[in-house]
This record gives structure tokens, sequence and C-alpha cells, in this order.
């Protein structure tokens, strides 16, 4: 951590010579730290200023002690063991600075015991040979001071992020549940440094993968905790341009995983639910994708395999989009010439006898089928799509 100097490269004679430099020398450094390094103008009014002034007073007394004894490098660890500059360390991680002012202070803090120093070493007729190895001394020190600030941060770092970590991981497990009320759900966002968004979307990922790890992979705040054999995270605004690719590019090497809809925050147990469906079919090869398969392109097969009781709305909604904003006779028209059309294709008469309308009727009402479902209407998967849709409403014709 710091090389040694010599006993007979600092005679401990010079002990005396600087002790008239003592006085003072603390509370003019801590001014001088306040006026010079703008970080620490307010924060020295406060404990930490209190601390770092200690810290000051005990490495001037203890220096001088160090070479009185002929111990300058073991009293610099000796001094770091002691807490404080660990301690340093550590509150400047808490108050969410990094250690550039910390360290600007010591050695802003060197220089002017080094100045204070040569003044009264010179006062006592110290030879300049001896002045130049106090100077290595004093920087030496302050490198084994700093040291210690730095292991009491890194120390302070991973603690707060292995506390971030946890309590994200809390926060997924009532998220997932299903019956967490909002104010849990909000305590447990806010002390976990996450913005409870306007919704939310489950991605469920096979393999044992470390989920905190994973998370910081995926980027765009997402919470991530084990789930079984899985890792469960919820994405923020899963919908927004670009993130899908986003969370693919962030998935490890091999993963597969499923991405549920997005819904609000008190409703994430069910895009949880419906994503592991999803993931469980893929695993079951009843889905194929990429490495990253969206739920809700897979609503017909998650109907008949999913188990999702949810699932059949929304296929049925989606499917029969284009005819929503018709007036409801209009669409009961509509929907009961639909499901007679895919039950007979291509058989007007038959049709029109089923409906009880004119053969020309029937035509008209197809045409109007084919403005808004276009080749829909005509490609094998999307006409089963509809079929199922129509019998999840349970609309027919009559």
């Amino acid at each position: 951590m710091s090389r040694d100097v010599a006993p007979r490269e600092l005679p401990t004679s010079l002990a005396a010579s600087l002790r008239p430099a003592l006085p003072g020398l603390a509370e003019d450094t801590i001014h001088a730290i306040g006026r010079e390094v703008p970080d620490y103008a307010r924060p020295l009014e406060g404990p930490f200023g209190v601390t770092l002034s200690r810290g000051v007073q005990r490495a001037l007394e203890r220096f001088v002690d160090a070479i009185e004894a002929g111990q300058v490098s073991s009293r610099a660890g000796e001094d770091a063991r002691s807490g404080i500059y660990v301690e340093l360390g550590r509150g400047e991680q808490r108050a969410g600075r990094s250690l550039d002012a910390l360290l600007s202070a010591y050695r802003l803090g060197a220089r002017l015991a080094w100045e204070r120093f040569v003044v009264a070493a010179e006062a006592a007729g110290e030879e300049p040979r001896t002045l130049y190895a106090l100077a290595g001394a004093i920087f030496t020190y302050i490198d084994a001071i700093s040291a210690e600030s730095v292991d009491g941060f890194t120390q302070e770092q991973s603690r707060t992020a292995s506390e971030r970590a946890r309590r994200r991981r809390a926060l997924v497990r009532a998220l997932a549940r299903g019956d967490a009320e909002a104010e849990e759900i909000t305590e447990l966002a806010r002390e976990a440094d996450w913005a409870v968004p306007a919704g939310v979307g489950a991605l469920m990922v096979n393999g044992d993968h470390d989920a905190d790890r994973l998370a910081s992979r995926l980027g765009l705040d997402v919470v991530a905790a084990p789930d079984g054999e899985r890792v469960l995270a919820f994405v923020p605004d899963p919908g927004a341009p670009g993130r899908l690719a986003q969370l693919a590019a962030g998935l490890p090497r091999d993963a597969q995983a499923a991405l549920g809809p997005e819904v609000v925050p008190g409703r994430a147990h069910l895009s949880r639910a419906r994503a592991l469906a999803t993931l469980r079919l893929v695993e079951q090869g009843r889905v194929h994708g990429d490495a990253l398969v969206v739920a809700d392109d897979h609503l017909t097969t998650l109907v008949l395999h999913g188990g999702d009781a949810t699932l059949a709305a929304d296929l049925a909604a989606q499917a029969l989009a284009p005819l929503d904003g018709l007036t409801p006779v209009a669409r009961e028209r509509m929907v009961v010439t639909l499901r007679a059309w895919l039950d007979h294709p291509g058989r007007v008469q038959q049709v029109a006898a089923l409906l009880g309308v004119h053969p020309q009727t029937v035509r008209y009402r197809v045409g109007r089928l084919y403005e808004r479902f276009g080749e829909a209407l005509d490609d094998p998967d999307r006409r089963f799509q509809l079929a199922l849709a129509l019998r999840v409403t349970q609309e027919r014709p009559t």
C-alpha cells in the first residue's frame, strides 16, 4: 500500500523541530479545504466536518509522533486501522459524491502541512536533505490514508448495491404475488429506488441466471428476481419504440425469454402468468421464434395450450378489432355474416339461406368484410384465429 521510509532518512530529532508548527495547523487546514474544495464548502459544517477535522488533527499529531518513534510508514497504517479514514470514505459514498473531493482535501492538507513543517524545520536548522525526505514521508503517509478511504468507499458502495438489489428482489416478488396493495408496492418501490411506471411487462428468462446481473444487462430500470428455475423481470414501458431490441440485446447467450403484455403494476402478476405460459410453450416446442418471444404474438396457441383464462378475451378483441367503431346493430350484422362465411367459405347460397337474406346481400356484406379484414379472410391461420375469436365471444348467426 505504501513504501517504507527508513528511520535514517528522517532523524527522530526532527519531531521536536516540527511540533511548533502543529498548533492551529489542523484548523487552518480545515478552513483551507472548505475554501478551496467546492464540494466541502457546506458539508464541513455538519457531522462530516467534525469527522474530517478529527482525522486531520490525528493525522498531523501521529505523523510527528511516528517520526519521533522512527515508524512513519507503520504508523500510517495504524491511523488507517483506527477507522477514521475508512469512515470518511464511506461517508462520501453515502453522500452520493465521488472520492475526488476527499482525495483533493488530503492532497491540500499534505501541501499545507509541508509548507508549515518546512518553515519550522528551517527555523530549527534542519538540513535540506532532511526536508526532501520529509516531503516524501508526508505524501507516503497521505497515500496510506487515501487508500483506506478508497477501501471505505468501496465497502459502502458494495453494501449499498447489495441492499438495493435485495429490496428490488422483494419488489419483484410483491408485484408477482397479485395480492399486494398499491401502498405496499409504492413503499417497496421507494425503498428500492424504483420509479413506479404507468405500465410494466413481465419478462421470464429460462435458466439459472444471476437476477441482479441480468437486470443490469437489460438496463431500462428493469428489476429482477429468481422465480423457480427461471428469472422473472419486470420491464417498465415494454411497448416503447426499440424496447424489444434493447431487451433482446441484453439477454445472456443461449437464453430464451418471453415477454408478457403491458399492464398496470397492480396487474403485473397477470403479465407474469402469460409470459411464463409462453416460455413453457417455447420449451415444449409449440411456439417458435427468436430468443425473445412476445406472448401476445401467440395468443391462439396460448388459448389452446396455455391455460390463461384472460387470453380468450384478448384474442377476440385483437382478432375482431377491424369491426370496432361500428354501431351495435351493424357490428352484430357483420359478425353473424363473418361467422357464417368462415363456416361455409365461398358458398353464397348456403350462407344466404342460413342468414335468411338474399344472396346479393351476402355478397355486399362479404365485400364490406374484405374492406375491413383484407387478406386475413384468405389466410388459413388468420381465418382460424377469427373463427376461434367468434366462438370465444359466443356470437353466433341467427
